[in-house]
């Protein structure tokens, strides 16, 4: 899993430098992003959520329960799924307009009409998502974990060639107005055939164990009111969360539009904070999501069987796990993200080198919220495994909340070519809030989530993970002190403050005894020697 979702997240990190190199970072690049972003939002907002947190319990119980191991079961909850996905992703397109004035309310009307465009191009996207991620729960529920990790590589690839396609077909920097209506269908089209192509390449592996993909109707009697009872409360936590995402976008959008009205020397909108997320997403993506998706049947079977210490102990060893990678990298970004950034956004001339250096220090501002990002995702899933859809929402009513209040601050107070820093910040400062409470709660129900041997694990990579990152800070301020601090200066420092850094963490660890670290290193070993 660990393997697909590295190349993965490596031609997604190539996708992400495209479509800089494509868009740039300024209006043009927001009217094209917040549309993009959209089918992702509304799928999450309307049955992403309810997929990923409700299927795999379900499927798991109704294949221990039912004498046919869960076909029938499976088959009524895809067909009944895929028809709701059809009519949500129908009213989507014929609401863009409303859709897209939602996440913007600072454009003038020829940027809000090009994002409409672009909407309407790539809305259908919610469909084949939605059918990307119901394939993909099937196959993690009876133990094929691999195939829903390589297939967004399709996408990726898919949507890179477009990019060079677009860039091949524009004359000059795109801008709102100078676009034709060709590239711009050229461009939205384009990224929708590349969900396309990634939901299209699980049906091989649909066919491989056995299931039969086949329409099954007769829904009343059929056992999914579990199903429907808890996807009503996952609704409500991603509606939760998509209100507070229309308040950041909205505040980022408009922070762009004036930095860009006041002459400002970088992209300061919706797309550098897009960027360095999505960079920021990396390590969650390979560690995390692997390590859940791993999990996530193991704790359901748990659940189902009332052995609550079992479940206790799976989200121990997740949360000590995933930390293995996570502190590490978080303290990396944070130490190399300008750096990082400027190699990947200014290479080729992808985006300027100031546009690329702003992308960088958002993103070592995020870097300080990936253990609690990722601790909070692991410790849901938690609740998800017992079936509990309800007490999720009220801890990220808290969340959301102390997102929104901060974000509302800080726009009150920050400059608009640097709101994106302090909006990243408040990201952070809401998912340590979320982490801790949420653990805290889910401690009480399985008698604790062994705590002191959590705790021990983290206070141990910190301190190796401290003693990396003075490292790679150290090579960073030499090569800077010594070299062009330009793109092959940033080059240079990502390399060597890089290597330097993993030598000093692998050294600390070792010498700490860190146990998590050296298992997971003979068990990476172990697979490749076979």
């Amino acid at each position: 899993m660990a393997a697909g979702t590295v190349l993965s997240r490596l031609t997604g990190f190539g996708r992400t430098v495209a479509l800089v190199a494509a868009v740039g970072t300024g209006v043009f690049a927001d009217t094209f992003n917040v549309a993009n972003t959209t089918p992702n939002v509304l799928y999450i907002l309307l049955v992403g959520g309810v997929l990923n947190a409700v299927f795999v319990p379900v499927l798991v119980r109704a294949r221990k329960e039912d004498a046919d191991g869960g076909e029938a079961y499976t088959q009524r909850l895809l067909t009944l799924t895929a028809l709701l996905l059809l009519g949500l992703t129908v009213a989507a397109v014929v609401a863009a307009p409303l859709i897209v004035r939602l996440y913007i309310s600072d454009f003038d009307p020829a940027a809000l009409e090009q994002a409409t465009v672009f909407a309407r191009y790539v809305l259908p996207q919610i469909f084949f998502y939605g059918l990307f991620t119901i394939f993909g729960q099937v196959l993690n529920s009876r133990g094929r974990f691999g195939p829903m990790m390589w297939t967004p590589i399709l996408n990726n690839l898919v949507v890179i060639v477009v990019c060079v396609l677009f860039l091949a077909a524009v004359s000059g920097p795109p801008e709102v107005g100078r676009v034709s209506a060709g590239e711009a269908a050229l461009l939205g089209l384009g990224t929708t055939l590349g969900v396309v192509a990634q939901t299209v390449a699980l049906l091989p592996a649909l066919r491989a164990i056995g299931f039969r993909l086949r329409p099954r109707f007769g829904f009343r009697g059929a056992g999914l009111g579990t199903a429907g009872r808890l996807a009503r409360w996952t609704v409500l936590f991603v509606l939760v969360n998509q209100l507070g995402y229309v308040v950041i976008v909205n505040l980022a959008t408009a922070a762009g539009a004036t930095a860009a009205r006041a002459g400002a020397d970088h992209g300061a909108g919706y797309t550098p904070y897009n960027a360095a997320y999505l960079l920021f997403l990396l390590p969650h993506a390979v560690v995390t999501v692997s390590v859940v998706t791993a999990l996530l049947p193991r704790m359901s079977e748990h659940a189902a069987d009332q052995r609550l210490d079992l479940v206790r102990d799976d989200v121990s060893t997740g949360l000590r796990l995933t930390a293995v990678a996570l502190i590490p990298g978080a303290l990396a970004f944070a130490v190399l993200g300008p750096d990082l950034a400027t190699v990947a956004f200014s290479l080729g001339g992808a985006a300027s080198p100031a546009d690329a250096r702003f992308i960088g220090i958002v993103l070592a501002v995020f870097a300080l919220g990936l253990v609690p990002f990722s601790g909070h995702h692991l410790v849901l899933r938690g609740f998800y495994a017992q079936q509990d859809t309800r007490t999720p929402v009220f801890l990220n009513v808290a969340l959301v909340s102390v997102n929104v209040v901060i974000a509302l601050a800080l726009s009150r107070v920050l400059a608009a070519d640097v709101l994106v820093v302090g909006l990243a910040g408040s990201y952070v400062l809401s998912y340590w809030v979320g982490f801790l409470l949420s653990g805290r709660v889910l401690g009480r129900r399985l008698g604790g989530l062994d705590g002191p041997r959590v705790v021990r694990t983290y206070l141990r990579l910190l301190v190796a993970g401290l003693a990396g990152a003075l490292a790679a800070l150290l090579v960073v301020a030499l090569v800077h002190r010594s070299a062009d601090s330009g793109t092959a200066g940033s080059a240079i420092a990502v390399v060597g403050g890089g290597a330097a850094g993993a030598a000093a963490y692998l050294a600390a660890a070792a010498r700490l005894h860190v146990t998590e670290l050296t298992g997971l290193l003979a068990a990476v070993r172990g697979r490749f020697a076979r």
